[in-house]
């Protein structure tokens, strides 16, 4: 089965960092230019938080909110969530839905290599799904059948 490091090495992307202190509106547009729904906030080459979509929309009701000026390192949601980079598919997409997240560090020999969303490991789960069909469909087509001398009008050998 496919561990976080699989679905991380399949996905061959970077993983996206902003600075504590920029602004709002300055991190919203890193995230469009870039495509992305969730980035990472760092501190001295640490990574502290993560913002993301949901939280924007959290942030834009508070009183006095402003993305001209107030600063990412205030809105993150922090620590991050992580797993180790061996930790199973079936193992994420339990974490995911336990835990009401969306997104997923992965750590390997104490560094981050990767940001999992969930779209990621619904990506891989149904890969896995499609890839397990196969094997079945592979192994139980009407030509195993008919090596071992099955009849289709009989339904059996």
């Amino acid at each position: 089965m496919k561990t976080a490091e699989d679905i991380v090495l399949e996905k061959n992307k970077e993983m996206v960092c902003v600075p504590s202190d920029l602004t709002i509106r300055e991190t919203l547009r890193r995230m469009v230019n870039s495509k992305i729904g969730a980035i990472l906030v760092r501190e001295k080459n640490a990574i502290v938080g993560i913002w993301t979509e949901r939280d924007l929309m959290r942030n834009m009701v508070m009183p006095g909110f402003n993305p001209d000026t107030d600063r990412i390192g205030d809105f993150m949601t922090a620590p991050v969530r992580s797993v180790p980079s061996d930790t199973p598919l079936l193992r994420l997409k339990e974490m995911f839905i336990g835990l009401f997240i969306r997104h997923l560090l992965v750590e390997k020999a104490g560094k981050y290599i990767g940001l999992l969303s969930i779209g990621d490991i619904l990506r891989a789960s149904l890969l896995e799904k499609d890839r397990q069909i196969k094997e079945l469909n592979a192994i139980a087509s009407w030509e195993y059948y008919e090596n071992w001398g099955w009849d289709r009008q009989k339904k059996q050998p």
